[in-house]
């Protein structure tokens, strides 16, 4: 299990042998060895194929296109393609979210984490937001540090996941970057708090400067209480994001980006903390109306012994005076999800994944 060995093909064999949370304990010195400063890097492509061959027997990915938002001339530098997923904690589809008609045979890990993968992959992102990693440490570290990301990752601290039998540890948020985009400046680890108590909810979130342009910004990953009932406890934990982000930004001097699945729909009070914060933000997704006005229909469509659920709780908040939307990759549509929702065969998350460019307005100052 140690032995990656320097060919794609013996790196993938570990991947697809993703350890059980005894085995983890049982070589929990080999994956403390795995550094990846002495580990060869994979070439993507040869990872994507790895992950089509073991999904040749499912459906086709499906197929989404970017819509292009920029409205003034073409920038001279690249954009910053930001992602955000909860990408759904394998212990949970298995063990405690009840998805009725998804097949379990549908969430097995051993394909599943690939269709995680060929998603990430076939977006390729600057930087990476994840909720709900609970392959953190046997799978996503080992991959991503060696496509060239540096990978930080936060548990809640207590999860949901270890109430599950042969769970794989605590599920949390995870971010990840290009360390040739990018250069780390300062990292914080946040664990959110409401009502002046410390609460289960965590975030990550870490100034960077772009190697291209010398500019400063700061990314954020969160993941905040779910479920109907706490829609204060939201508010309170999202006003705590807030006032974190404010000391770390300068009060908005530093741009800023928030990815997460706040568990919440644009009608909470939380929202509108954040649509109204003295930090300047704006919702991405919000360009793809016809208005700019208003958010997508859904990002998260599923059914439960409950019923079925269809909300907008994810989001990728962005500095607009500092900031530009370039493009935003769509939605997949009713009939691409089909009548049994998410997961499924198709598409590995209950969430949908959502992928913003974004490039540096170039004076930010003059719109605050």
């Amino acid at each position: 299990v140690c032995s990656m060995g320097n060919s794609t093909s013996r790196l993938y064999s570990v991947l697809a042998k993703t350890l059980s949370s005894g085995a983890v304990s049982q070589h929990q010195d080999c994956l403390e060895q795995l550094d990846p400063a002495r580990l060869d890097p994979i070439d993507p492509k040869d990872l994507l194929e790895e992950c089509q061959i073991v999904l040749q027997k499912r459906p086709p990915r499906f197929q989404r296109s970017f819509v292009n938002l920029k409205k003034n001339g073409a920038s001279n530098h690249r954009p910053i393609r930001v992602m955000q997923w909860n990408i759904l904690a394998q212990a949970l589809g298995e063990g405690k979210d009840n998805f009725v008609q998804c097949p379990m045979e549908a969430l097995k890990w051993e394909e599943r984490k690939c269709l995680i993968l060929e998603e990430i992959l076939a977006y390729k992102p600057d930087i990476l937001c994840l909720q709900e990693v609970d392959h953190y440490f046997d799978t996503f570290e080992p991959l991503l540090s060696r496509l060239g990301y540096q990978c930080t990752f936060f548990p809640k601290p207590w999860s949901p996941c270890l109430d599950v039998e042969r769970n794989n540890g605590p599920d949390g948020c995870a971010l990840f970057f290009l360390k040739d985009r990018f250069e780390l400046v300062n990292s914080a680890n946040i664990r959110l708090t409401a009502m002046k108590l410390k609460t289960n909810q965590v975030a990550i979130a870490q100034t960077l400067k772009c190697n291209e342009t010398g500019r400063l910004f700061c990314i954020a990953v969160t993941h905040l209480k779910a479920r109907t009932g706490w829609e204060r406890f939201r508010s309170a934990q999202g006003c705590d994001l807030l006032q974190n982000l404010k000391n770390i930004t300068q009060g908005a001097k530093i741009p800023l980006i928030i990815c997460g699945d706040f568990n919440a729909e644009p009608t909470e009070e939380v929202y509108r903390e954040f649509s109204n914060s003295s930090l300047n933000l704006n919702s991405a997704y919000k360009l793809l109306s016809p208005d700019g006005q208003s958010e997508p229909p859904y990002t998260t469509w599923k059914i439960r012994p409950s019923g079925e659920c269809r909300h907008t709780l994810d989001y990728i908040w962005y500095s607009q005076h500092a900031l530009n939307v370039n493009s935003a990759l769509g939605l997949l549509t009713e009939e691409q999800i089909g009548p049994n929702r998410l997961p499924s065969f198709n598409y590995p998350s209950d969430h949908l994944s959502l992928v913003c460019d974004f490039s540096f307005n170039q004076d930010p100052d003059r719109l605050l």
